[in-house]
């Protein structure tokens, strides 16, 4: 196994996402995406619209190096409004799950002031490890 989900035995079991990740292999980055189109178009001022678009285009910059969702080690999540985030939870979970699966990288989240984009809700980076053939 490349990869492996790192939780303190005493911890209590973490919902959504791994305390840590171990992995080897080839490391892949993605910049901060965020929710529009690959024209630069927002078709959504909906947050769980934005979230599933910018999970969409990770997904797709990472099969540019041959990486899938399952090789995830890392996403840091910066949101516009906390609140936004937490009252859409489980919208959030199921479009997390038809993107991703249930594959849970070591996550983190950060509300800001703004983002570059005047209309983006979220931007989200990923880190990735294909595993040594």
């Amino acid at each position: 196994m490349s990869h492996e989900a790192l939780h303190p035995r005493n911890w209590k079991a973490a919902k959504g996402y791994a305390n840590g990740m171990a992995a080897s292999g080839r490391m892949v980055f993605t910049g901060g995406l965020i929710g529009w189109n690959a024209d630069q178009e927002f078709e959504t001022d909906d947050f769980v619209g934005q979230v599933e678009t910018a999970l969409r285009g990770i997904v797709e910059v990472l099969a540019c190096a041959g990486a899938k969702p399952e090789h995830l080690v890392r996403l840091t999540w910066y949101v516009t409004d906390k609140q936004e985030y937490l009252g859409n939870l489980k919208g959030l979970g199921a479009v997390y799950k038809a993107v991703i699966g249930r594959h849970y990288p070591a996550m983190a989240l950060v509300q800001v002031v703004a983002l570059v984009e005047d209309r983006a809700k979220v931007e989200i980076e990923a880190t990735a490890v294909i595993p040594q053939a």
